[in-house]
């Protein structure tokens, strides 16, 4: 790569992965070589979180570098996450990763899920996406089997139009690769972000005959197989195109696995929808040959919403924010400079917009589960499951994590406890919302009502 061009950035984010279920994390049941490769040539994180346990929030945190709470998207109307034909949505004046690297010379595209909201205002191609393909909310909104009449068809978007509505899932994960080479090849003479956000694993989990035949875990284990496939098929086109040296890639999760008896959390207690370990810590590969040294493991505490800074430093850009954010430049943490440490002292875990946990260092302490106070403290470094509450034994540890706990109350606020927050932003809204789609029984879907009744 010559000194004076930016880096290409392909940021792979699945859909309720969990921390246990790639085989570079400890799963026995799935093969997944080609993120494994990732991993061995370049580093793997083992303290890394997403800002939320469930998807929405996740994903508008990555986006711009800030802790839900504080861009209004710790709950939406009441909900956990966004459902279709809402009103509300990531708001228009918040800068994302896409909209700071496009003013910096970046062509930009979203592949897959978004999740911020599916009103024009808020869709990909309104947050510095150029191009969009894809379904803009989880898969299982659509019309299924046994959910009833009322839900509006799955749409597939191009840009800000609906190009089918109740596509084959079955094959959709391979129209997503085919979109993604296309992009790559299209713009291999300059600076892309691509963002690839897979529909696998949330249900329901439709996957191909390839897949399904040699899985060892049923439909999870194929799903989590054709993530790997899609991954094989990016790292071949980038040395097709001379493009290996000049591209980061990383890898992750949106949240933790649902841990219905197929996926894996690995070790951790939890699981998506909670902030116990299992739902917010997640696998993290950054893989870049040439720049990122092979084989590195790093358990220092690093976030998404650390993307913002990281990658917008890495192409020598200085966004405008709407305001303050939460993430930080984790670049010696990913070039392994000597003695690099995580630049946070504190991460905090929210459940829609209640603050319930804080971790700093090797020790977490949680004080809300939903409607329930508790008080517990874990040491993650000797006991990761958070199976042996040492809250007695430490209160100066449990002081020093309470006045943290202060002081983001202070600055983005708890519901739980009443507290408003002195920096936070409003959600955006539009007036008159409606779904992208409505049912017509005259039209020629591919599957009218998708047969699998499964939803995350």
């Amino acid at each position: 790569m010559s000194e004076t061009r930016k880096p290409n950035i392909i940021l792979i984010n699945c859909d309720d992965l969990g921390y246990g279920d790639l085989s570079c994390y400890g799963s026995t049941v799935h093969r997944t070589p080609s993120l494994d490769r990732m991993a061995a040539e370049g580093i793997r994180f083992t303290s890394f979180y997403m800002a939320s346990p469930v998807c929405s929030p996740s994903r508008g945190a990555m986006m711009t570098g800030c802790y839900p709470k504080r861009i209004g998207f710790g709950a939406f109307e009441g909900r956990s996450v966004l459902f279709p034909g809402q009103g509300v949505g990531l708001n228009p004046q918040e800068t994302t990763i896409a909209r700071a690297l496009k003013e910096a010379g970046y062509t930009t595209m979203l592949i897959g899920k978004w999740h911020c909201g599916d009103q024009l205002e808020f869709l990909p191609t309104r947050h510095g996406f150029d191009h969009y393909y894809g379904i803009p909310f989880s898969n299982d909104m659509g019309r299924q089997a046994g959910k009833g009449e009322s839900r509006p068809p799955l749409p597939l978007l191009m840009d800000e139009e609906v190009l089918q509505q109740q596509p084959d899932q079955t094959s959709l994960t391979e129209r997503y690769a085919e979109q993604a080479v296309r992009f790559i090849r299209d713009n291999k003479e300059r600076p892309f972000f691509l963002y690839l956000a897979h529909m696998h694993v949330h249900l329901p989990l439709y996957v191909s005959d390839r897949f399904l035949k040699r899985s060892q875990n049923g439909p999870y284990g194929a799903a989590v197989e054709c993530i790997d496939w899609v991954a094989e098929v990016l790292l071949d086109e980038l040395a097709r195109q001379g493009l290996t040296q000049d591209t980061l890639i990383i890898f992750t999760s949106d949240n933790g696995s649902r841990n219905d008896n197929v996926g894996s959390n690995g070790p951790l207690r939890g699981k998506k929808g909670t902030t116990w370990e299992g739902g917010m810590r997640v696998p993290f590969i950054a893989y870049w040959p040439g720049k990122i040294a092979a084989g590195q493991v790093c358990d220092e505490v690093v976030a998404s919403i650390d993307f913002f800074p990281t990658l917008t430093a890495l192409a020598g850009c200085t966004p405008k924010s709407a305001g303050s954010i939460d993430g930080r430049d984790i670049r010696p943490l990913l070039f392994s400079e000597a003695g690099a440490k995580s630049p946070r002292e504190a991460y905090f875990y929210y459940w829609m917009n209640n603050l319930e946990a804080v971790r700093s260092g090797r020790w977490k302490l949680h004080v809300r589960k939903r409607d329930q106070l508790i008080n517990e403290l874990y040491d993650l470094d000797s006991d990761i499951g958070e199976t042996v509450n040492v809250y007695d034994q430490h209160p100066d540890v449990v002081a020093r994590l309470n006045q943290y706990l202060e002081q983001c109350r202070h600055e983005l606020g708890d519901d739980a406890t009443g507290v408003p927050g002195a920096n936070c932003r409003p959600i955006g809204k539009v007036d008159n919302p409606h779904p992208l789609t409505q049912f017509d029984e005259n039209h020629p879907y591919y599957m009218a009502v998708y047969d699998l009744g499964d939803a995350g």
